[in-house]
Parts: C-alpha cells; structure tokens; sequence
C-alpha cells in the first residue's frame, strides 16, 4: 500500500510534458511532492479502518489539502453538498483503492466490495468501477503469493483487460490518458514485470504519460509481489509526507 504513495510521490515530478521516457533517473528528488493521489489513498485508508462514510471522509481529506492536482470534475465533487456521483471512468478510480486489498487480504470478496463502495462515490462509470476492481483484485492475487502470470491471465479473463504489450513494447507511443481504459492495464503490467517497488516504479515512469498516477497504480501491486524496503517508507514519512498522512499509513501498514 506504501507503493502507492511512492509511485506518486516520485512520479509527481514527470507528469504533462515532463515526460522522462527512460527508466534511469534520480529517484528521490527535492522537486517531489505528494499529490491528490497520496491524500485520497490515505482517505481511503481512514474510511476502511475506521468504517466512515465514504463520501463525506473523502471530501473532508481533500478539503484539508486543496491545490493538490485534483481533475477538475473531481475537484467540483469535492465541495458538492449534496455529493453525486459523476459517471467518471478517470484513472483516479484505481490510484486510490490500494488500501481495500491490504486490508482484506483473506477475504477477496470484501476487499473487491470495499473497493466498489469508495468508488462509486464519484467514479459509478463501469469503466471506473472496473479500473478499480481490476486493481484490486491483481493486489489481492498478489498478496495470496500468486504468480505475475498468473495475476496477469486473471486479469485479462475478468476484466478484459489487454496486458500483452510489454513496457519496452508500449514506451515509445504512450502518451498522457487520464481514463482507466488506457491507464490500468499499462500500469499492472509496469508492476508485473518488475523486480521490486523501485523497478515498477521506474517502469511506470518511463512509460510517460500520467506518471504520478501510473506509478501509484503500480506500487502497490508491486509491493504484494516482493514486498517493500523500509527505507524507502521511512525517506517518503520523513521527507514527503506530513504527520497525519504518515500517521494513518503507518497505522494501516501494522494492520496488514
């Protein structure tokens, strides 16, 4: 879950046309900073923990940290009283769902119903709520110890996802998309060919595009799979993230 909140904390310096299409670059990087994806999965985090209302936690978290690259439809969302759901199928269904895996890992069915029920709070599209099932249900695999083939072959079986172009083969012709059509399976499959959290990163990164969110799609998948550094927690906790984020992460972290 700590994968997530790296991948965008790292991946927040590439984004537009910043585009760094290369897997070599400075990792940690003074330049860096937790964005919407980072505050909506430490949202999502204190609203499985603590069984709150989805909706109004998730305004109330992103009230607290406004300017931070929120979709301007998401951003309307934010301070709608009363909340609707806007048929979104944006990639931000799937960047902030990682928690609902980790915190059911022995039961799939409840992490895949704690994922639609944050989700549908604003991304109802089926595109939405597939992007953010898919993600969750790869975690979940991976957390239960299954291979990335296999995670690979559930994932295009339920969700009709096309993981076959490898990341060398999808580099040099993607381009920013901001739907989970074309941001979900590009960023299960930086993950599935990774050799840790770093590597997927990285991955994700030199893929282009929504670097920040790919990435923090990509974390999380990627830590189920090898597991993650502490160092790299403790550099995001004490150089990039404020007392509270850190506080709910870490929380959640000795949950898992």
């Amino acid at each position: 879950m700590f994968g997530a909140v790296i991948g965008d904390i790292v991946g927040s310096r590439f984004e537009f046309d910043h585009d760094h299409k290369d897997k070599a670059f400075e990792f940690w990087h003074e330049t860096c900073a937790f964005t919407d994806d980072t505050v909506c999965t430490a949202a999502v985090a204190d609203i499985l923990m603590n069984d709150l209302d989805p909706a109004p936690t998730l305004q109330a978290w992103c009230r607290d940290y406004p300017g931070r690259g929120y979709g301007g439809r998401f951003s309307e969302w934010v301070w709608d009283d009363p909340h609707r759901a806007y048929h979104s199928y944006g990639n931000g269904a799937a960047m902030r769902v990682s928690p609902a895996a980790y915190l059911n890992r022995a039961d799939l069915d409840a992490a895949l119903r704690d994922a639609r029920r944050v989700t549908a709070i604003t991304h109802d599209h089926p595109e939405g709520i597939k992007g953010a099932l898919a993600t969750v249900h790869a975690v979940w695999l991976a957390l239960n110890e299954h291979a990335a083939a296999d995670i690979r072959g559930v994932v295009e079986l339920e969700y009709g996802y096309d993981l076959s172009a490898s990341v060398d083969a999808t580099r040099p012709e993607y381009e920013f998309n901001e739907t989970c059509q074309e941001t979900v399976p590009q960023a299960l499959t930086c993950a599935l060919e990774s050799r840790g959290v770093e590597d997927a990163i990285r991955n994700a990164i030199s893929i282009g595009g929504d670097s920040d969110t790919v990435a923090a799609i990509a974390g999380p998948l990627a830590e189920a799979l090898h597991g993650i550094d502490a160092a790299l927690i403790e550099t995001a906790c004490e150089k990039y993230l404020d007392a509270r984020i850190s506080d709910v992460l870490l929380r959640m972290y000795e949950l898992e």
